[in-house]
């Protein structure tokens, strides 16, 4: 009859490097699915600013248009307690054809001031005919200041 041994080293089980290797393993899967979350959440971020600085100057551009009058010039202004992180400049400047206005509207980060979106456009404003400047000079004139108040509010 033969008795045969068996080293513990024959036995199942896993030893201590194979343990530290499974472990690095699955630290570095760890640190790469982290960091491709943190980047996600950062584009997200981003998307969410740009948006909202292209909603603030197109609504920037469509105040002016509903206006009914374009004033050449440059103005500037707050988004609001809604939006404290956001500030506008606006500037309006005449082209060669009459009556044609280009608008450029920035938008920036109103701490930094860097700038985060710009939008630029061609609006229209009909020169005045001299039957109807007459009539409505005084209108004209009288609402434009009104709305040169309120813009400073």
């Amino acid at each position: 009859m033969r008795i045969q041994f068996r080293s513990r080293r024959a036995e199942g089980g896993f030893s201590l490097v194979e343990v530290l290797c499974a472990i690095l393993i699955l630290g570095i899967g760890l640190v790469g699915l982290t960091q491709g979350i943190a980047t996600a959440l950062n584009s997200s971020k981003d998307s969410e600013t740009q948006t909202a600085a292209a909603l603030i100057a197109a609504g920037v551009i469509e105040t002016l248009r509903a206006e009914g009058y374009i004033i050449d010039g440059e103005q500037e202004g707050e988004c609001g307690p809604e939006l404290p992180l956001y500030r506008w400049k606006e500037k309006v400047a005449s082209t060669d054809i009459d009556g044609l206005h280009e608008v450029t509207v920035m938008v920036e980060n109103a701490k930094s001031g860097q700038g985060i979106y710009e939008l630029q456009t061609l609006l229209f404003d009909p020169p005045l005919t001299l039957a109807s400047q007459d009539s409505s000079t005084n209108e004209r004139d009288s609402s434009k200041s009104r709305s040169k108040d309120r813009r400073r509010r």
